[in-house]
């Protein structure tokens, strides 16, 4: 799924030039990638754009009837207040681990992340597969999220979240 999501950004990079998801299916199709991991991916898009579109608009908390964890996209994003904590639940920390939370922390502690595109972040890596969630995949997470804000990250946060840390030299 995320060699999918990689090459959506690559050729994509300009959120409103993508094209919609039916024909995207198509497109990444013809483009030779898996009939499974084009479906996986175009379900994970299809909430990352929900995701994007709710928080864009700022829906209230209860636009359906039903309970509001029972969809998630749904459930509104209040402000964090400057004193606020985000805690992590023990499902957030087992399929996340602590290699990708503290990358989250770092981002947002550095200012880059504010707090409703890191709950964007959180619910689609809760939505991405792996137990945890790898490094790398995570940063093609937040690319994708800056991506559906339409926004691109700046020099040194790009160049983060595409640096491969294998092979650094410690010093």
């Amino acid at each position: 799924m995320f060699e999918v999501l990689v090459y959506v950004y690559e050729n994509y990079w300009q959120g409103d030039a993508c094209p919609e998801l039916q024909r995207l299916g198509r497109k990444l199709t013809a483009a030779g990638f898996d009939a499974e991991e084009i479906q996986d991916a175009l379900v994970w898009l299809d909430g990352l754009n929900i995701a994007a579109q709710v928080t864009q608009i700022g829906l209230p908390a209860k636009v359906h009837s039903g309970p509001a964890e029972s969809v998630p996209a749904l459930s509104g994003i209040q402000p964090q207040s400057a004193n606020s904590l985000r805690v992590y639940s023990v499902a957030e920390q087992v399929h996340l681990g602590a290699q990708s939370l503290g990358f989250v922390s770092f981002l947002e502690s550095s200012g880059v992340l504010p707090p409703h595109m890191r709950e964007i972040v959180i619910d689609r890596a809760m939505a991405a597969p792996g137990d945890p969630v790898t490094l790398d995949d995570l940063k093609i997470i937040v690319l994708m999220v800056y991506w559906s804000f339409g926004e691109e990250p700046d020099a040194l946060v790009l160049d983060e979240l595409c640096d491969d840390t294998e092979l650094r030299l410690a010093h």
